[in-house]
């Protein structure tokens, strides 16, 4: 495993690379870092050069200043990709990660040979009445947290993403450490308003997508439904992955052979 920084406007972004092969770019969900994926990276780096990072504000990634947009999240990850390769890659999105990816292969669709996108949070991507009901749910959550902390809006954001306690056994442990707690604020502070404010138009994009999603997801949730419009909206289906939301995490050896199929069949 190599590590380094970039540096790109307004922040210094830590990354790292493991494996041989070609290269697979993940974008993590929520306060997810560079280490959110170890035990999936694991068992993709006999095969794939796998890159993680730390999105600006989190662990040991530095931000100038808070608030960034999804747009600059993706010149981040379009920044991150030019200083390692000029070739293009293959990018697994989660959830956040996911809405990244959708506005890097809009605007330097040259980067990316497939963006998997796993149920992005992207309300834009939802009818009107239904985009207001799941804004005004994040801007909930967003309060809750700030009134009452992270142990009162953890379960409503499970919630609020369908996400169950369900995982395979002997995973690496991921203990709500103080730096796991303070990405959790800087996620929930800042990033939460940028997924409300986030907007794109995917009309005219050629890079090939796949929306995917978890096979645990209640077909009726925010995230879920995202993923279901965006495969309506590229004239595709969904692609399902095991486990639920955070299946990247919570079920890392059925996901990484499910990725290994649907890698091999995109090829």
């Amino acid at each position: 495993m190599t590590a380094d920084i970039v540096r790109v406007p307004g922040a210094d972004l830590y990354y790292e690379t493991r494996g041989t092969g070609p290269l697979l770019l993940i974008s993590q969900s929520g306060e997810g870092d560079a280490g959110r994926t170890v035990d999936l990276v694991d068992l993709l780096a006999d095969t794939y050069t796998v890159i993680t990072y730390d999105r600006r504000g989190l662990s040991r990634s530095t931000v100038q200043a808070p608030g960034a947009s999804v747009r600059r999240h993706a010149d981040d990850v379009h920044r991150l990709l030019a200083h390692l390769t000029d070739q293009p890659v293959i990018m697994l999105g989660q959830s956040l990660g996911a809405s990244i990816g959708l506005h890097l292969a809009t605007e330097h669709p040259e980067q990316l040979a497939l963006l998997i996108a796993h149920e992005p949070v992207s309300p834009w991507l939802l009818p009107p009445a239904e985009r207001a009901a799941h804004l005004a749910e994040l801007e909930q959550l967003r309060a809750l947290y700030l009134e009452d902390g992270l142990p009162a809006v953890l379960g409503e954001v499970r919630r609020v993403l369908g996400i169950t306690g369900d995982a395979e056994p002997g995973l690496a442990p991921q203990p709500m450490t103080p730096q796991r707690q303070a990405n959790f604020d800087f996620f929930i502070r800042h990033d939460f308003a940028a997924v409300a404010r986030d907007d794109l138009d995917l009309g005219g994009c050629r890079t090939a997508i796949l929306p995917a999603a978890g096979r645990t997801t209640p077909h009726t949730v925010f995230d879920r439904r995202c993923a279901a419009e965006l495969a309506k909206l590229l004239g595709t289906e969904v692609v399902e992955f095991p486990g639920g939301h955070n299946g990247n995490t919570s079920h890392p050896r059925a996901y990484a052979a499910r990725l290994r199929e649907v890698l091999q069949a995109a090829a």
